[in-house]
């Protein structure tokens, strides 16, 4: 069998990504299910190896269909992001962001093309991203953008085991505030977010999805008694799913929905009902896959940690497991 190409943006060069990206793209693990490429300034990498104590050969390319594998090497597709002395591991600054997002939309561009089959991305620091002037309220818009989606088709699903269950929340709102997440929750959204979780289930190699929706009120509503969201807008756009031959379930009380079993993915209608469950539960370990895209996208669920960059303490585990989740779509 044919491994799928996944190639690994190496997010904020300041920070731990270009770390997490190496120590990931030389693991034994990783190489028995995909072939990595690395996406980002061959310099910021050199850098990292160094502090770390890793010295693999660096075979770089300047497209990713020119690229070639052998195992014990770092295949790159190089991009010139800094000169010598530019670059300032730990800082926050402009040039930062602008490489993070250059490498990422550089692997999407890559997987948009067909030279890979999927992406994954470290992660980035969306203060440098903001002095650099560049329009970014996270990776599912960003994505969208460059595959010439409208960004509000795409929606974000975070990944995580859970005691031995993994553990799939999609938004149907994300990165705005909460007064314009009300608003945003809409018939016709709720069920683009419910269809595009269910088609994002299939990709990954799920047959027969079955999701469960949050309700937006306490309780989902009461039966009108809290709000009558549940009742007008999220109870209506299950029901249109299922007319198209979505197995959906709901609207339930966020508080209480993930204790119910038998799901293989939860939708939630605001940030906090799905990021409070999943940075509890999950820690370190939980990916970001962007749905409703034609590009196979995830990005870790934790930060930059600048704190701790360049100083060899980075974990790639998070890394790892979403490189890991995106190669199982191409099993068997």
């Amino acid at each position: 069998m044919t491994l799928p190409r996944i190639a690994i943006a190496t997010g904020d060069p300041a920070g731990i990504g270009p770390e997490i990206a190496l120590k990931a793209a030389v693991d034994r693990e990783v190489w028995k299910i995909c072939r990595p490429l690395l996406v980002g300034d061959r310099g910021a990498l050199e850098a990292h190896a160094a502090a770390c104590g890793l010295n693999p050969r660096i075979d770089a390319v300047a497209r990713a269909a020119d690229a070639r594998w052998s195992e014990g090497a770092v295949a790159l597709v190089e991009r010139k992001q800094f000169k010598p002395g530019e670059l300032h591991v730990g800082a926050i600054a402009a040039p930062h962001g602008e490489a993070a997002l250059d490498s990422a939309k550089t692997a999407i561009d890559a997987a948009l093309s067909g030279e890979v089959d999927a992406v994954v991305a470290a992660p980035q620091t969306e203060i440098s991203i903001k002095l650099a002037g560049i329009e970014f309220n996270g990776y599912p818009t960003f994505v969208a953008r460059c595959a010439g989606v409208p960004p509000e088709d795409a929606f974000l699903m975070i990944c995580f085991d859970s005691n031995g269950t993994e553990m799939r929340i999609a938004h149907a709102t994300l990165h705005v505030s909460l007064r314009r997440a009300l608003r945003l929750v809409t018939r016709d959204r709720v069920l683009h977010a419910i269809r595009s979780t269910d088609s994002a289930l299939r990709r990954m190699g799920i047959t027969s999805p079955r999701i469960a929706v949050s309700g937006l009120n306490p309780h989902a509503g009461e039966g009108g008694l809290f709000g009558d969201e549940e009742g007008a807008v999220i109870g209506p756009a299950i029901a249109d799913a299922v007319k198209n031959g979505v197995a959906a379930e709901g609207p339930f009380g966020a508080d209480t929905m993930f204790l119910k079993k038998g799901y293989d993915a939860f939708v939630v209608m605001t940030h906090d009902q799905g990021h409070v469950m999943a940075k509890t539960q999950a820690l370190a370990g939980a990916a970001a896959v962007t749905i409703g895209t034609p590009v196979l996208f995830s990005s870790v669920a934790h930060g930059s940690a600048l704190d701790i960059a360049g100083k060899n303490r980075a974990d790639p585990g998070a890394l790892v497991s979403a490189i890991r989740r995106l190669a199982g779509a191409f099993a068997g």
